[in-house]
């Protein structure tokens, strides 16, 4: 079976189980109670992130782990900041997105069978990913416990960066 085929197919399974699902749903309406889940609409958005990864993976395309993992961890802020309310963290909490992109990149290596590569890219958008939340959470005021100290992190992110540039060859 070629790849168009296999990706119509996953499709068309996806569709069939959803809409099944939420026949059931409408034709049991006591089902309906465990599907009422507090702040539930931000849990759609990671189920939708769940469902491109089962997609890649009927289809065979381990690499639509990377956005499966970006709209699942979307979902997943804003499923805490529902539940907290606090909105306002938008202002930092945006750069866990490439952190989500590493963590994809990893899955989809994982998937792929060439974890080395996937992982040593993956490595990198988390650390960045990590290094800039620090950054901007403390200039936000979100992260107090680096005080007037967070321009430290830019220091330690650009010698890193410097000090990889010296290490590495060019290709």
């Amino acid at each position: 079976m070629d790849h168009r085929s296999r990706s119509r197919m996953g499709v068309g399974v996806l569709l069939v189980v959803l809409g099944v699902a939420w026949l059931v749903v409408q034709l049991v309406p006591g089902l309906r109670g465990l599907l009422d889940i507090p702040f539930a609409w931000p849990l759609v958005t990671v189920m939708v992130g769940g469902g491109l990864l089962v997609l890649g993976l009927v289809i065979g395309a381990p690499d639509m782990a990377v956005p499966a993992c970006v709209v699942a961890g979307i979902g997943g802020i804003l499923y805490w900041q529902n539940m907290t309310g606090n909105w306002a963290s938008w202002a930092y909490i945006w750069t866990l997105i490439p952190g989500f992109v590493g963590v994809g990149i990893i899955l989809a290596g994982l998937l792929k069978g060439e974890l080395g590569p996937a992982l040593h890219e993956g490595a990198g958008a988390l650390f960045a990913s990590l290094v800039l939340f620090l950054i901007f959470g403390s200039f936000f005021g979100a992260l107090g416990f680096l005080g007037d100290y967070w321009p430290v992190l830019l220091i330690v992110l650009g010698v890193l960066i410097l000090v990889r540039g010296f290490i590495r060859p060019r290709r």
